[in-house]
């Protein structure tokens, strides 16, 4: 008897060692592949430590890829070259929602989980993160310019791409704010498109100062946006008589906050963005659910707000010249 307990003892503890080994081999490794804008740019090199981290964090492969240039056509070849390698889960911020809706579909079509990011429009998604809501950040520039701008005169607006779903939701909230709030300012000129890029931004508000002589205000939407602006801006040596505000990143626009040709950048972490996407597209792969009110264990993502397909953080800071050495990114 006594032989064959020990017998029974050796059985369960061999099964339990193999139920172990099976499990852990049960345990799927996933490929989530991240498809930016661009790369190569502050902004979007921010993004990549957070997709880089979440991927240390959980054991799963994570990565980033972009064009070398802001295109929606090269952005659409990437998203085709990761679907044929078949990745899991693809988080994609969009230089055109509608210019990806095929190629993403291709992606549901074949199993891949799809979340993006700045893209509230997009149909052929799991689900779209979003670090606020995009009117009422809109609306929150608006009331920083026209308290600069002592709520009267000329002011302009930038987008990226006139694409952009989230840039345009941006500055149209904030006109739509100004002709509510502040009857004393104007618009001028149509949105300025930069294509993300600085060097664009920069010779528009060139051409723009010279149209409108008399503007005060200017919000950009791109990461480069202001920082083009203020060097347009501080080689006119008029940084007492224009207010600019927009997103952007210290790394960016911070020479330009210290001179005063920029007043105003608020941001919200591309790092956290991109942790909280490949977050949401684990959790799907895992067949969890998305709640409303759930925390996604990212900062600003800690109660979310769910909307359908599109899930809201609370997550923009503002930085001016006082606080932005508070930020190294």
């Amino acid at each position: 008897m006594k032989r064959i307990a020990v017998l029974l003892t050796g059985l369960l503890v061999f099964g339990a060692i193999l139920g172990g080994a099976l499990c852990a081999s049960a345990a799927e490794t996933y490929t989530l592949a991240t498809v930016v804008k661009l790369s190569g740019v502050n902004w979007f090199q921010r993004m990549e430590e957070g997709v880089l981290a979440f991927g240390k964090a959980t054991g799963h492969t994570t990565f980033q890829q972009g064009p070398a240039k802001a295109d929606a056509a090269l952005q659409v070849q990437v998203v085709e070259d990761l679907i044929a390698q078949q990745v899991n889960a693809l988080c994609v911020v969009p230089f055109s929602p509608e210019a990806l809706e095929p190629v993403l579909k291709k992606a549901m079509d074949q199993g891949i989980i799809v979340v993006t990011h700045e893209a509230s429009n997009q149909k052929n998604v799991n689900y779209d993160v979003e670090a606020f809501d995009n009117a009422a950040y809109g609306a929150h520039f608006m009331d920083a310019l026209a308290k600069l701008m002592n709520e009267e005169g000329e002011y302009a607006v930038m987008v990226g791409s006139l694409t952009s779903k989230t840039h345009n939701e941006w500055v149209d909230a904030a006109i739509a704010r100004q002709r509510e709030k502040y009857p004393k300012m104007k618009l001028v000129g149509d949105k300025i498109e930069t294509n993300d890029d600085q060097q664009t931004a920069y010779a528009k508000t060139r051409e723009l100062l010279k149209a409108y002589p008399n503007l005060k205000g200017l919000q950009g939407s791109s990461a480069v946006d202001v920082a083009g602006a203020g060097l347009a801006i501080e080689e006119m040596g008029i940084q007492d008589k224009i207010a600019v505000v927009g997103t952007s990143l210290v790394s960016v626009s911070g020479q330009y906050l210290k001179t005063g040709a920029v007043d105003m950048i608020s941001f919200w972490d591309p790092a956290d963005a991109g942790y909280a996407m490949n977050q949401v597209a684990l959790a799907l792969l895992e067949g969890k659910e998305i709640t409303d009110g759930m925390d996604l264990g990212v900062p600003g993502y800690e109660k979310i707000m769910l909307k359908g397909k599109v899930i809201y953080g609370q997550a923009w800071v503002d930085v001016t010249k006082e606080n932005m050495d508070k930020y190294s990114f």
